[in-house]
């Protein structure tokens, strides 16, 4: 309890001091012209390149759109609700499959050292030219545009689980392994009951990975899909109606990241409850 106390103060004390960072950069350019010593600032401090934190967060209680009582932070938070179900169902179906081939590479060495490499070059393609093409197969498969925004994040996900459950499944001591050899244990046995619950640690330090990856993976998938819903779409929104309003697509990128971290938080709590037993040792 101290320590989630003391965790959220001080990601409490980041926001205020980044807060702080930003204003003092944007009164330093003002009081300047935006030159310091003849260098020039490398972002322009006006209010059309960098709104006030006050004037961002006012805009989360103004009207999302002329006529409609909503405020923009009930509009933001709908459709970031939105992204954070694609964003599960991705993190979800790239996480099984991570397992599953953790599982496999670690019984099919062979199997293992082929792939590998192939696995590690798959997340060097920058992910702006992988959307693409997922959407259009998705689309000439007739699925609809969630389904191919899921599995961008999926994309994304499977690849920190696998890395990290196969460590964990490597984890346990060669005595203990060589043990329930000796009384007679198969291999399912020895998965079971020896390497899955050494591995458990290793697994959730990867679905933490994951679950960052799964939002990212969401939200630019949101850009090409054309779903109509998620905060990506309306970042893409915002930024192109910026000059009207720069502090809504900078309201919109702040909801975008307290998604992230209250995504990942959750996985954080799943991970406390899962291994309270051995965090009381």
């Amino acid at each position: 309890m101290r320590n989630g106390l003391f965790s959220g103060v001080i990601g409490l004390a980041v926001l205020v001091l980044m807060a702080a960072v930003w204003e003092g950069y944007k009164a330093l350019g003002q009081a300047t012209g935006d030159r310091l010593l003849g260098i020039p600032f490398p972002v322009a401090t006006d209010d059309l390149s960098m709104p006030n934190v006050g004037t961002i967060l006012g805009a989360l209680v103004e009207p999302a759109r002329r006529g409609d009582p909503a405020s923009l932070g009930v509009y933001l938070l709908g459709e970031a609700s939105v992204t954070l179900r694609e964003a599960a169902y991705g993190l979800v179906a790239g996480s099984l499959l991570g397992l599953l081939l953790a599982v496999v590479f670690l019984h099919l060495a062979p199997v293992s050292r082929g792939l590998m490499p192939w696995l590690v070059a798959s997340q060097t393609v920058p992910l702006v030219a992988i959307a693409p093409m997922i959407v259009i197969w998705g689309g000439k498969a007739g699925l609809p545009p969630w389904m191919a925004v899921t599995g961008i994040a999926a994309y994304l996900a499977f690849f920190p689980v696998t890395i990290n459950s196969l460590r964990g499944l490597k984890s346990p001591p060669q005595v203990q392994t060589e043990f329930m050899r000796s009384v007679g244990a198969s291999r399912g046995q020895l998965l079971f009951w020896l390497r899955l619950p050494a591995a458990l640690p290793y697994v959730f330090a990867g679905l933490r990975l994951a679950a960052t990856a799964s939002v990212v993976g969401a939200i630019v998938g949101e850009l090409s899909a054309g779903t109509g819903r998620g905060i990506g779409r309306s970042i893409l929104t915002f930024a192109y109606y910026y000059s009207n309003g720069p502090e809504k697509l900078y309201a919109a990128v702040l909801v975008a990241a307290v998604t992230g971290i209250l995504f990942v938080q959750v996985l954080n709590l799943i991970e406390r409850f899962a291994l309270r037993n051995r965090q009381t040792r």
